[in-house]
């Protein structure tokens, strides 16, 4: 069994080694291991996990084995994303032995209840167009509304789908 939970800022650090655990199988294929590096050390650094909780208003929810309390991986999100009545998940990751498994179908029905009760009409996610991911979006009926490439710096360019679902 999987427990969801809101993280605590001390638990940050959990998030960070997920993150550290993951992009590699993730990207690995699809980005440099410069970029992997790069992109790790800008949004998963101490300080810009801490600037995402307290500035940017991500919310970051572990998912826990039930009994061990083993991490399992962990979704990031923002209601009300650019004063839209849309919920951005920002981050969803899970350790490679937890994928596969209806971890993350669990962490994206978890955050699809809290925004429907916040009043939000949609979810909102962005994937690296070569991501194996996007083929399970579309199975918990995310679809591609748009394609959009984003400079973050250092020469590198995030190529990704932006997909939707709505919250009916």
């Amino acid at each position: 069994m999987i427990t969801i939970t809101p993280a605590t800022e001390e638990q940050l650090s959990t998030i960070r080694s997920i993150a550290y655990q993951t992009w590699p199988s993730t990207f690995g294929a699809i980005l440099s291991p410069e970029q992997i590096e790069y992109m790790l050390t800008m949004m998963y650094s101490p300080e810009a996990l801490l600037t995402q909780a307290h500035e940017k208003n991500h919310v970051f929810l572990l998912a826990n084995e039930s009994v061990s309390q083993e991490a399992l991986g962990f979704v990031s999100y923002e209601l009300d994303y650019k004063g839209e009545s849309a919920t951005k998940i920002h981050k969803l990751y899970l350790l490679p032995d937890s994928q596969g498994k209806g971890v993350g179908r669990q962490l994206i029905d978890c955050v699809s209840e809290l925004a429907r009760r916040h009043g939000n009409d949609r979810l909102s996610l962005n994937v690296n167009r070569n991501n194996k991911a996007i083929q399970f979006y579309e199975r918990i009926g995310f679809s591609v509304v748009k394609q959009e490439n984003i400079d973050i710096g250092n020469g590198y360019l995030m190529e990704d789908f932006v997909m939707e679902k709505p919250l009916s």
